[in-house]
């Protein structure tokens, strides 16, 4: 097995690999690529690399969907039981290209051993411990945060720029930190999520929506 493939492997094993409950059963018994389909060695990385990004960002991005930690773990579960489609498919290619060669029933000892560890990471995610840290102490937290990087937590005005630069980082200390109103409107009337729309951001118009006191 080529150094990458090794790599992949662990990886996949130690950091993803529990998405192979749905598709690591189903990619210990791939066939060999038929004649004239053959890749390069580098094809073979560049397609390996693609699916850990691929995976690694798709958990990242489960992981910080929200500031909630019980809808995070969802989202977490979500991908490691397998109902997660794309994450099915990275994976399944994934594990192809990190145990091509080996003999069918070494594949389906590193699928078990991935099953496992997707059993274990579902039961540690279901935990969703609570916040370490009060409501209070967080907007706290977040308020200092935004006084370090120059901004004031009560300014609506630096918030709706913050939005207009597509700056996720500091949106996200304004929603925390709880200073500002939401639904503010610029001096052309626009409120931060018609900002965040018009910049075609969907993750930050998606945060801002979930931020919205709730109409009656």
């Amino acid at each position: 097995m080529k150094p990458i493939r090794g790599l992949v492997a662990l990886l996949s094993l130690a950091i993803i690999g529990s998405a192979a409950c749905a598709a690591g059963a189903g990619s210990a018994t791939g066939e060999a690529a038929a004649p004239g389909n053959e890749t390069t060695a580098a094809e073979e990385e560049d397609q390996a690399f693609g699916h850990a990004l691929t995976l690694v960002e798709l958990f990242v991005s489960a992981a910080s969907r929200s500031d909630d930690p019980r809808a995070s773990a969802r989202a977490i579960d979500e991908l490691l039981s397998g109902r997660n489609p794309e994450a099915n498919r990275a994976f399944s290619g994934l594990f192809e290209d990190a145990t091509t060669g080996l003999p069918p029933q070494q594949k389906e000892r590193v699928a078990a051993i991935a099953r496992n560890l997707a059993a274990a990471a579902r039961r540690e995610a279901a935990r969703a411990p609570a916040d370490p840290m009060p409501d209070a102490g967080r907007a706290l937290q977040a308020r200092k945060d935004l006084a370090a990087m120059g901004l004031r937590y009560y300014d609506e005005g630096q918030f709706l720029d913050a939005v207009r630069r597509d700056d996720a980082l500091a949106v996200e200390l304004y929603l925390i930190g709880k200073g500002v109103n939401v639904s503010a409107r610029d001096a052309q009337g626009r409120t931060a999520l018609d900002l965040a729309r018009a910049n075609k951001n969907a993750a930050l118009a998606e945060r801002l929506a979930r931020s919205l006191p709730a109409t009656r």
